[in-house]
C-alpha cells in the first residue's frame, strides 16, 4: 500500500469500527439519538486512531453518510444479495458493504479502489467468506450504478 493511500485506508477501518459500533448498538438507542449517537460514537472509536486531520475529515464523512443513506444503501444490497436479508448478514460484511455503497454512490474514489478496499476490510475483519462474498454483492451493485447516479429513497 502506498504512503497516499495509507491514510484514507485508516479512514475506512475507522468508518468500518464506528458503522459495526452502531450496529451492535442500534437496539439501546431511539431513533432521536441517532444523529448525537454517530457522533460519539465516532469521536470515541477516532481517539483509538493516529489520522491525520484530512483523514479524520474523511472517516467522519464516511461514517455519517453511510448512516444518513443506509435506507438507500440497504435497499441496493437486498436488491443484489440474491437469497440474503441484510439483517442476516455477518455484521463486518453488512458495514463493509454499506460503507462501500456510500463511497459508490456519494465520492468520486475510483471503482476498482472502493472494491479492492472493501474486499482487504473483509479479509482482515471478517471471516474467511466474507472476502467473496463482500466481492460478489459490490461488484453486482457496482454495475447498476453509473457514475453519479443515486437511487430513490425507499418509502
Amino acid at each position: 500500500m502506498s504512503r497516499k493511500s495509507a491514510p484514507r485506508h485508516r479512514s475506512r477501518q475507522v468508518a468500518l469500527q464506528v458503522l459495526y459500533a452502531l450496529d451492535l448498538a442500534k437496539g439501546a438507542r431511539t431513533t432521536g439519538d441517532r444523529a448525537a449517537s454517530v457522533e460519539e460514537t465516532f469521536d470515541r472509536v477516532a481517539e483509538n486512531f493516529d489520522l491525520p486531520e484530512g483523514a479524520r475529515a474523511f472517516a467522519k464523512e464516511l461514517a455519517c453518510g453511510t448512516t444518513e443513506a443506509q435506507a438507500t444503501i440497504d435497499q441496493l444490497l437486498t436488491d443484489h444479495a440474491i437469497n440474503w436479508r441484510v439483517s442476516r448478514m455477518a455484521t463486518i460484511d453488512r458495514n463493509v458493504l454499506r460503507l462501500a455503497v456510500f463511497e459508490l454512490l456519494h465520492t468520486a474514489t475510483p471503482r476498482s479502489v472502493i472494491l479492492d478496499e472493501a474486499i482487504e476490510l473483509a479479509r482482515r475483519f471478517g471471516t474467511e467468506a466474507s472476502p467473496p462474498f463482500v466481492n460478489g454483492v459490490l461488484d453486482s451493485v457496482a454495475h447498476v450504478l453509473a457514475p453519479g447516479r443515486i437511487p430513490e429513497e425507499p418509502a
